[in-house]
């Protein structure tokens, strides 16, 4: 039996996989978070066998919370499930560790598949993402700019590149508005920006801010 953990701040969500997975009898899902805290809580003190998890969370973003998990067990499979299209987070993902990356719209097919996948230590990656793949470990592809930036940045960068203000990605993320001014900050200054609206353009370009 594949013990899950899904962690994921939209109850919604995790009814969902709830249900996707209901009626199956090699997995089940054993508990569920909805924060960061919450998460590495669980995963500490229960004993799942992969932790599905989201890269939006509230406060800490699902990248850090992922690098905190394999700190702590470092063969516990994460398999990222996310709203976000591939083309936004999914190398950094799987740079950071996790097993596999799944978009939210395509889940209730790929879901099932990529659980057992992952369960038995491979990795999931779609034919797009594996031909991403292969051109990130390219040492003759250029380094896009946005690549000088660090997990946090870049998610700040994209909110920033959506249109919203540094008071609403403070607001969402949890942090102080003069935090996020920093970020923005060095968010110019990595990518030789001036304004938001050549952040904007640029992930419109590099198809960052998905359809």
């Amino acid at each position: 039996m594949i013990r899950i953990l899904v962690a994921d701040d939209h109850l919604v969500v995790r009814e969902g996989v709830k249900q996707i997975l209901s009626g199956l009898d090699d997995m089940v899902v054993e508990d569920e978070a909805e924060n960061g805290k919450e998460t590495i809580e669980k995963v500490v003190r229960g004993n799942c066998d992969i932790v599905l998890l989201d890269i939006s969370m509230p406060g800490r973003s699902g990248l850090e919370i992922l690098e905190e998990i394999l700190s702590l067990k470092p063969k516990l499979p994460v398999l990222i499930l996310s709203m976000h299209p591939e083309e936004q987070y999914a190398v950094r993902a799987l740079r950071a560790g996790a097993s596999g990356y799944l978009t939210k719209a395509s889940a209730a097919h790929e879901l099932i598949g990529a659980i057992r996948k992952v369960s038995r230590g491979g990795k999931y990656v779609t034919a797009s993402l594996a031909e991403k793949l292969a051109m990130e470990i390219d040492t003759k592809a250029d380094k896009q700019r946005h690549e000088k930036l660090s997990n946090r940045e870049y998610q700040v960068m994209l909110m920033l590149a959506s249109g919203k203000t540094v008071g609403e990605i403070a607001v969402e993320l949890c942090l102080s508005v003069k935090t996020v001014s920093t970020y923005r900050t060095r968010i110019m200054e990595k990518m030789a920006m001036k304004k938001n609206a050549e952040l904007t353009f640029y992930a419109m370009s590099n198809h960052l801010l998905g359809s």
